[in-house]
């Protein structure tokens, strides 16, 4: 995976390579904790359902009520970036990961525990909004996918992390201690960012030029930070905006509608029900023993991982909409024969536990090299940087709202209706999500952030692509 192909002299070929990698990595720190957090509680449901005689509906609010806490760090995380900065934002973030993961761990009954998973929530809203615009404001046009879609990765690493976490401990009934044990990477991101500096473009919106240059020369050389600068000169024409209004402006319209709506759809086909009731899935197909179904989790985790890195390979050289197609086509089948598989076998008394488990490993495989990443990278590239702050926070809000939904439902859509109904539902969402990214979203591969959103919204969306789609 190399970062530059292209030798040519230009100001991205200057850029020390090895900065990039340390900045990705530190940024994905964030990412795995927002893993770690998110898919811990498929592991601790049963635990925690036993230890608080909790309703089905109560279960639903323990997993979902993260999403509140990640719905309101988002609301106020884009402001909070525009206003303090990236990097500060990221601090904050990692302290709130560090709180949340020590009093989840201390929780002597549910409100607690509740509470706790909130802040997590809260801090999982502070890093998804502000580690890839922080990224994105950093790398160069041809690694920009790559090094975005590293936090992805990261996300995945946090998944695995979780359910190796929960397959050790789940026989010794320590729910307590999965949740605690991420206060380790908490406190290892929070001291690792204190080591990065300012984003460039942030700095330059705030005057603080002098701080931007030497930010610029510690990653690129004296020519290659005067043509960054110039170029963020000419993108800063307009300062930041404070106002959510502007992004209903015609200027940023379609880029909200592309970023909302994309991030909503990856989530309403039905990611996340996997990540959070996998077992329980699992258990649904006929794999019973609690530690089996846990570890055919862990198996769709570290599917999703290992899928990952075909979309960091391919995304820069191949295009984000030629890897949306393919996965979601593949999402699409997968959901559909996994429906059929819980309708049909299910009728003659058969559990379909081996077909479901190659189904979701399809399913989890497609999205993991598509709409898992890209997503992402879409939402960090689309916005002008003068409301890309808030941009990416009311992306992160459509998505945690809609997870939120889902999350919240499942467990009563399968006993309202059934497993195949639900699985169905979310194959449905896949088609019109391949209706979206069709004639919706654009193609922004190897494109300058100051020049993406500028044509993104110089016509209806669906009327054409962008003039520029490659810049060499």
């Amino acid at each position: 995976m190399n970062l530059e192909p292209s030798t040519t002299l230009t100001p991205e070929s200057r850029v020390r390579r090895g900065f990039l990698w340390r900045v990705s990595f530190i940024a994905g720190l964030g990412g795995i904790l927002y893993g770690f957090d998110m898919g811990i509680i498929a592991a601790m449901l049963d635990l925690v359902r036993e230890s608080f005689a909790l309703s089905t509906h109560m279960q639903e609010v323990v997993v979902s009520i993260v999403l509140v806490g990640a719905m309101s760090g988002a609301l106020v995380g884009g402001s909070i970036a525009d206003r303090i900065g990236r990097r500060a934002t990221l601090v904050w973030g990692g302290i709130i990961f560090l709180v949340g993961s020590l009093l989840a761990f201390w929780s002597p009954n549910l409100a607690t525990l509740i509470v706790a998973r909130g802040l997590l929530g809260i801090a999982v809203g502070f890093t998804s909004v502000t580690a890839p615009v922080y990224v994105s404001e950093l790398a160069p046009p041809r690694s920009r996918g790559l090094l975005i879609g590293f936090y992805q990765f990261a996300l995945t690493v946090g998944i695995v992390l979780a359910d190796l976490v929960g397959y050790w401990l789940v026989g010794q009934h320590a729910w307590r201690t999965m949740i605690g044990l991420g206060a380790a990477p908490a406190a290892l991101f929070l001291i690792l960012i204190l080591t990065l500096p300012e984003s460039p473009r942030w700095l330059f919106a705030q005057n603080r030029m002098d701080e931007m240059r030497s930010v610029l020369r510690s990653y690129t050389n004296e020519a290659g930070a005067q043509s960054l600068l110039e170029e963020i000169r000419t993108a800063l024409a307009v300062p930041i905006e404070q106002r959510w209004s502007e992004l209903w402006s015609p200027a940023v319209r379609t880029s909200l509608l592309i970023a909302v709506g994309f991030t909503v759809l990856q989530q309403v086909t039905g990611i996340n029900t996997i990540i959070y009731y996998g077992p329980q899935i699992f258990a649904l197909a006929g794999i019973s023993s609690s530690k089996n179904a846990i570890f055919s989790t862990l198996l769709v985790a570290i599917t999703n991982m290992l899928a990952t890195v075909i979309a960091l390979v391919l995304v820069d050289r191949v295009g984000r909409k030629p890897l949306l197609y393919a996965g979601l086509t593949g999402m699409t089948l997968s959901l559909v024969l996994l429906a059929y598989s819980f309708q049909t076998l299910a009728a003659f008394g058969t559990a379909p536990g081996v077909l479901a488990t190659i189904c979701l490993m399809v399913y989890i495989t497609c999205f993991a090299f598509s709409m898992g990443p890209i997503a992402w990278i879409l939402v960090s590239e689309v916005f002008p940087l003068r409301v890309r702050g808030r941009g990416v926070a009311a992306a992160s809000l459509g998505s945690g709202a809609s997870n939120f939904l889902i999350s919240l439902t499942f467990l009563s859509l399968i006993k309202a209706t059934s497993t195949a109904f639900t699985f169905l539902l979310y194959g449905v969402f896949c088609i019109i999500t391949l209706l979206f990214v069709r004639f919706i979203v654009p193609e922004t591969k190897g494109r300058e952030l100051e020049t993406i959103s500028a044509e993104t919204n110089a016509a209806p969306p669906g009327t054409k692509e962008p003039r520029t789609l490659n810049h060499a």
